[in-house]
């Protein structure tokens, strides 16, 4: 019996992608398996979500919200249904090809190979990003720069939201302690593993803006994760013995 896979992929208006995404993935060598967070999306991408469920009964669900809740909560949502169906390694990806799928592998093989946290780097060696703006790509990065200086964690970008998590990092993490819904959730969970001693590596990747679809980043979105760093460097930060 092979390690148990669990791709979580928060989505909110994503009809062009989400196929795509999930068929590529599918098509992956390992066994991935992929869970849907939805938040209400108007454009029909649940719709979809569950017509591929017919065809890919016991690898794809989709737990369904209401309306958009903040990605944090899709992806704590996402770590208990998680945890509760014994997944050994838990990956976080968009829907929308910025991440390239067969990156999982790589991540995974991190992983296994002795991190606890495995974080698709688009800054480990450089500026690996395509497509963006400059401005947004200068805010990026000077995000994770800006966090370095203040955590002192030594991840170069701690603002990615391609990460696979071993089982025990997840099991280990109070969620109800996780304060930011943003992408400063990323930073949250980055530096509440490193804090409690847990193993990260950043593997190289290469980030291509969207091609379809509309982003949902916004300076708020930022300002959220900028403030919220500096209320995390006096937070006392415990493990958690999570009921299994």
């Amino acid at each position: 019996m092979g390690d148990k896979k669990i791709v979580i992929i928060p989505t909110y208006n994503e009809k062009e992608n989400i196929e795509a995404i999930i068929r590529k993935v599918f098509s992956l060598e390992g066994d991935f398996n992929i869970l849907i967070v939805d938040d209400g999306s108007p454009d029909g991408t649940a719709n979809i979500v569950r017509q591929l469920q017919n065809e890919f009964p016991d690898r794809l669900n989709i737990m369904e919200r209401s309306g958009k809740l903040g990605l944090g909560t899709a992806y704590i949502t996402g770590f208990d249904r998680c945890l509760k169906n014994s997944a050994d390694y838990i990956f976080e990806m968009d829907a929308d090809f910025s991440h390239n799928p067969d990156d999982l592998i790589r991540l995974y093989n991190a992983c296994k190979n002795g991190a606890d946290i495995a974080i698709g780097s688009r800054y480990l060696t450089g500026m690996n990003v395509v497509d963006w703006p400059f401005s947004r790509l200068l805010m990026s990065y000077s995000a994770s720069k800006y966090v370095r200086i203040i955590t002192r964690m030594k991840v170069k970008d701690s603002t990615a939201g391609f990460v696979c998590y071993r089982r025990s990092v997840l099991s280990a993490i109070n969620f109800d302690r996780i304060r930011m819904k943003g992408y400063g959730f990323q930073i949250e969970m980055k530096y509440t593993a490193h804090k409690l001693g847990f193993k990260i590596e950043e593997v190289p990747i290469i980030f291509i803006d969207r091609k379809l679809g509309t982003s949902k980043m916004s300076s708020s979105i930022f300002g959220e994760a900028m403030w919220g760093v500096l209320k995390l460097r006096f937070r006392n930060i415990k493990k958690q013995h999570r009921k299994e």
